[in-house]
């Protein structure tokens, strides 16, 4: 097979690969995106460490990962937002519109955590993009 034969083939992989990534349906699968707090964080954090156990911005995608899932292994409560949970308790938030959202977060060592849920991608260039940065 010839050099400029493989190189057609590839493309025309590449390109079957991507109408597949813009027009084929996101599966449906658990929507929850979970977090855990481990056990240990506060002494850590007492003791001077910079503990950093959740990522500062937290990205959701309706329909798709649209419920966030905060379990606290800690052994001392934790706050997000208006809520503390308990140790070995978990709090779900469902979300229902997109928006970008600022919570109170004692997990955090800045006291605060963003949650940016972005809507459904819809099937073309979003759909496409959102998938490779997904995969990426």
């Amino acid at each position: 097979m010839t050099r400029s034969r493989i190189l057609t083939l590839a493309a025309a992989m590449l390109a079957i690969a991507a109408l597949w990534a813009m027009y084929a349906p996101i599966p449906a699968g658990s929507r929850e995106q979970l977090f855990e707090i481990p056990a240990g964080t506060y002494a850590r954090r007492a003791a001077g460490d910079k503990v950093e156990i959740l990522p500062t911005s937290i990205r959701l995608t309706l329909g798709v990962k649209d419920i966030l899932v905060l379990k606290n292994l800690d052994n001392v409560p934790q706050t997000f937002g208006p809520v503390l949970i308990m140790p070995g308790q978990s709090f779900r938030m469902p979300f229902g519109v997109a928006g970008d959202v600022q919570f109170e977060c004692t997990a955090h060592a800045s006291g605060q955590m963003r949650i940016v849920v972005e809507p459904a991608p819809d099937a073309g260039w979003r759909r496409l993009v959102w998938r490779a940065r997904h995969w990426l």
